[in-house]
């Protein structure tokens, strides 16, 4: 910069005033700092190179949007698009173009949707009710005329593209074109067929590498296409034939009403019909991190993004390559899957290989050579050549050559691959999604699991058991008569008992045609909505009877859930439910014997608080039910804070899953195993009946836990076994603090929204696949499809598994190349020739490559490898172990190999003219018979 400063400005001479001298300077200095501050950005952006693609991702996909918005406005300014409507969409009942629909929603365009009679004018066009959805029968059409969720996907690609990226292997381009001179040599000196041997031999050879690289490549592209189309099912809820049912993200069509809360990724295009506290993350389609609120006034919900908080219903107005995702994608290429840490490091190990084999195999070829011209000149021949002399020469090369091919460890990112695509595809049918390749090799390493209770260790199918109404522990039994529970509890406290459980919930009682009921909701809200109709209550007609004004849904900050209805007569009610302790708190009063509100008493307080231990102290998670009644003068626009009248505490049942203590007992003899948890006591008692939860063990609530300093975190942390009431905060910390203080490897599984950080933040992330939201799946590595701990514990054994048969395949190839190099290295100095031909080195490369890397990386785990301690973070791939295997089993073969290549005539009483050919013969059949040996001796000890 200063060199360019001089050669295109004038430099100030000493003679000039101060004045020039500063300026000039200060922009020498200004110069300096940006090239010095050029470097450090240079430098950060080498060390997170990973951030920065998905930042210039991001960019392209918001200077995109950005465009498009843009061009849009511009369109609009100039004169809106006159769309022919399609005279199949007249007929079909339509009265809206597809692609003016779907600009509508992209451009954000407020005059377009205003133009259209806004959600009820265009619902009509689409011929659709916003309260019964669209018709089965119609769906086939909207098919036909508006499109199918689906993207437009790069076609996959064919055996013989992969048949030709083998070819591309630059040794293996050498060895052809050093078979066709062998060939054209060959014939006009030894005749017919004699001078073809060599040349299709290794002609031969080159077929088979190259088939069996290509059929394992193209196999494993197959799963990979496999486990990406399981990866991106997604179910939605949508409103069917005014029936609630849920659909495959696929089987989206337009005109659907969608139902969306917390944690759900926006399926499509489309309008915010109706909802309450909305707010929308649009960072993974505008790169902007501020979440966006969406509402009657800014009705347009783009596909891809993701729902932070609130719920709502959407009318669906564009699907697959019309919508905004759909439009961008068509300008961007998705990359390929990353190279795990592993391949990249073998990578390395393979590249380093390679180097010293060059070497050795440039030394064999120099040291043959000079020996053969050396003998020439001593027999005097060297100005006399002949084509079996140029024969000689080219044999020397193709040996060197094929040195090479055999000294290059290609089989290394080969046994990678096929034991990372061979173990997601058996997790896959163990029912764990594994959505990123590193995450196979990783879940080996897990040294520490930290656990979601709900559904994970539990079966996730809630039940109320038992039931608290001032004073009176009732214990409700699955087969209880409900005429009996009804007569235990006053009328007026029955009635509104049922109002609590039927307003204040976010999941719905639907009908099927057979008039079947069926609730559709989170386990929580569906066993309170199995008690209250088994309690006699109409669901449809609570809903009917009474408006809903506003609602508060539940987030993991607050814990729990709020709802403002409005009476039949006048005034409003408010409800509130969630964490028995916040919500006793918000309470000043509490229903008595006769449904009236009496003050809540120190007493009344001390008595609640020692039945919602007793409770929690069964394993039951417990919830309170609270409202309060207000007056016409109070503002809608908010639901109070404070003033509750304690209706019940409701204890909900969630056994333990079965099989749940043997898994638990198996992780803690492989690593350390701890859980998250909602009530303390509720969370302990489930930790104890896992086996989870010692006598040494720490129980902690997340409020103690993030107010720890350093210190007592570096001695408490290695202590908790169970983190209750935790935040999402505290569970990131957590995990932090295990990864950068303890240098542990932690997993981390979680089905909320509020666990995405903490999934995020870990080395290996378990979403639920039934309970868990898009977003937790999204910050995840693994799904674990059937919500089971089970299957962590097979995910475990399997990363484990991945390990070690790769460690087996290393030491298994790493011997052979050390023999095979020493061995014709050796023989080529001492005695001129090399007892291994390019053919045989070939056919042992194929083996090796190939058949070797089937045999080790697809070995399937076993128990035993769950009572190793888990592989360090820091730990070398390459142990003391295997380099003494490597080591012992190289000498061994060596001696062998030299003992019958310098003396194996003597030995063996071998004569005549064929003598060389028979020796030679019989050395290479040892070589491979001691690589048999080595290989069964690899797969069993190691």
């Amino acid at each position: 910069m200063e060199r360019y400063l001089k050669d295109n400005f004038e430099v100030p001479s000493k003679n000039s005033s101060t004045e020039a001298l500063g300026r000039w300077r200060s922009a020498v200095t200004i110069v300096k700092n940006r090239r010095r501050r050029f470097r450090m950005v240079a430098d950060l952006n080498k060390r997170n190179q990973d951030d920065v693609k998905r930042r210039e991702i991001q960019e392209k996909i918001r200077v995109a949007l950005y465009v498009q918005k843009a061009a849009l406005q511009f369109i609009d300014a100039g004169g809106r698009i006159e769309y022919q409507l399609p005279v199949e969409a007249r007929e079909a009942g339509f009265g809206i173009h597809p692609d003016e629909l779907a600009s509508i929603v992209r451009g954000h365009d407020s005059k377009g949707f205003k133009l259209h009679g806004g959600v009820e004018g265009i619902a009509r066009k689409l011929s659709v009710s916003v309260s019964e959805g669209v018709t089965s029968g119609g769906i086939s059409s909207r098919r036909h005329i508006y499109g199918v969720n689906k993207y437009t996907e790069k076609p996959s690609k064919i055996f013989f593209m992969f048949v030709w990226e083998a070819l591309q292997d630059l040794t293996l381009i050498i060895l052809m074109i050093c078979a066709l001179v062998s060939i054209g040599v060959g014939i006009p000196t030894e005749g017919w067929p004699s001078g073809l041997y060599d040349g299709l031999g290794i002609i031969l050879c080159i077929f088979l590498v190259v088939t069996v690289t290509a059929i394992s490549d193209y196999r494993q592209s197959l799963q990979f296409i496999d486990l990406d189309r399981e990866k991106k099912k997604v179910i939605v809820q949508v409103r069917r034939d005014g029936l609630r049912q849920t659909v495959s993200i696929y089987d989206l069509v337009v005109g659907d009403i969608v139902h969306l809360s917390i944690g759900d990724q926006v399926p499509a295009d489309g309008f915010f019909i109706m909802g309450y506290s909305l707010v929308i993350d649009e960072s993974s389609l505008s790169g902007e991190s501020e979440p966006v609120s969406v509402n009657e006034q800014k009705p347009f919900l783009l596909s891809g993004t993701k729902v932070q908080d609130g719920s709502a219903k959407m009318l669906v107005t564009a699907v697959g390559m019309r919508t905004e995702w759909g439009k961008l994608m068509e300008t961007l290429t998705e990359g390929g899957e990353d190279e795990t840490p592993l391949q990249v490091k073998l990578n390395g190990v393979a590249t380093i290989i390679g180097k010293i084999g060059l070497g050795f195999a440039v030394l064999t070829f120099l040291v043959l050579t000079l020996r053969f011209l050396i003998e020439k000149a001593l027999a005097n021949e060297f100005s006399d050549w002949s084509s079996s002399d140029a024969l000689t020469l080219l044999d020397y090369f193709v040996i060197a050559v094929t040195i090479i091919v055999v000294a290059v460890p290609e089989g290394l990112p080969l046994a990678v691959t096929l034991s990372l695509a061979f173990a997601m595809k058996k997790l896959m049918n163990d029912r764990a999604l594994v959505r990123h390749l590193s995450a196979c090799e990783t879940m080996g390493s897990a040294s520490c699991i930290c656990t979601d209770k709900t559904g994970t260790l539990t079966t996730n199918h809630m039940e109320v058991t038992k039931l608290w109404i001032f004073g009176g522990a009732n214990e409700i039994l699955v087969n209880k008569n409900a005429d009996d529970m009804k007569l235990e509890m006053p009328e007026k406290v029955l009635c509104i008992l049922l109002q609590a459980i039927f307003q204040n919930t976010g999941s719905e009682v639907v009908k099927d045609k057979d008039g079947k009921k069926t609730i559709l909701g989170s386990p929580t809200e569906s066993a309170l909505l199995e008690f209250g109709l088994l309690l006699g209550g109409d669901f449809d007609e609570q809903r009917r009877k009474y408006k809903i004004v506003k609602v508060e849904p539940f987030n993991s900050v607050k814990k729990m859930m709020s709802v403002l209805v409005a009476l039949p007569d006048c005034g409003y009610r408010a409800f509130c439910k969630g964490a028995s302790e916040i919500i006793l708190s918000k309470c000043d009063k509490i229903v008595d014997d006769n449904g009236i509100p009496d003050n809540l008493s120190e007493q009344h307080v001390s008595e609640v608080t020692a039945i919602i231990n007793n409770f929690a102290c069964d394993a039951l998670r417990t919830l309170c039910l609270a409202y309060k009644d207000l007056d016409d003068t109070f503002n809608e626009e908010s639901i109070p804070e404070s003033g509750y009248t304690l209706i019940a505490v409701v204890g909900i049942k969630d056994p333990v899953r079965p099989g749940v203590k043997d898994a638990v007992r198996t992780c803690q003899e492989a690593g350390y195993c701890g859980a998250y948890g909602d009530n303390i006591n509720t969370a302990k008692a489930i930790a104890r009946e896992c086996g989870i939860l010692t006598a040494d063990g720490l129980a902690i609530e997340g409020p103690e836990f993030r107010n720890l300093s350093s210190e007592e975190m570096k001695e408490k942390i290695p202590r908790i076994q169970v983190l209750a009431r935790s935040l999402p905060l505290d569970k990131h910390k957590l995990v932090t603090n295990l990864r950068s203080m303890f240098e542990e490897v932690v997993a981390v599984t979680g089905d909320g929204t509020n666990d995405a950080p903490a999934l995020h933040e870990a080395d290996i992330g378990l979403a639920m696949g039934i309970a868990g939201t898009e977003v937790a799946k999204e910050n995840a590595d693994v799904i674990i499809l059937d919500d089971n701990f089970n299957t962590i514990v097979t995910a475990t054994k399997w990363g484990r598994a991945v390990y070690i048969n790769i460690q087996k395949f290393v030491q298994f190839q790493l011997t052979v190349n050390v023999v095979a190099l020493v061995l014709n290295f050796a023989s080529a100095i001492i005695s001129g020739d090399a007892p291994l031909t390019a053919v045989q080195l070939l056919w042992v490369n194929m083996i090796m490559d190939t058949l070797g890397a089937l045999a080790l990386a697809t070995e399937p785990p076993n128990h035993g490898l769950m009572q190793r301690p888990p592989v360090g973070r820091g730990a070398d791939f390459i142990t003391k172990a295997m380099w003494r295997n490597i080591i012992g089993q190289s000498i061994y073969q060596l001696i062998v190999l030299a003992v019958l290549d310098f003396s194996g005539e003597k030995l063996l009483g071998l004569g005549g003219a064929d003598a060389t050919d028979v020796l030679d013969t019989l050395i290479f059949n040892t070589f491979v018979f001691c690589q048999v040996f080595l290989l069964a001796l690899t797969y069993f000890y190691l």
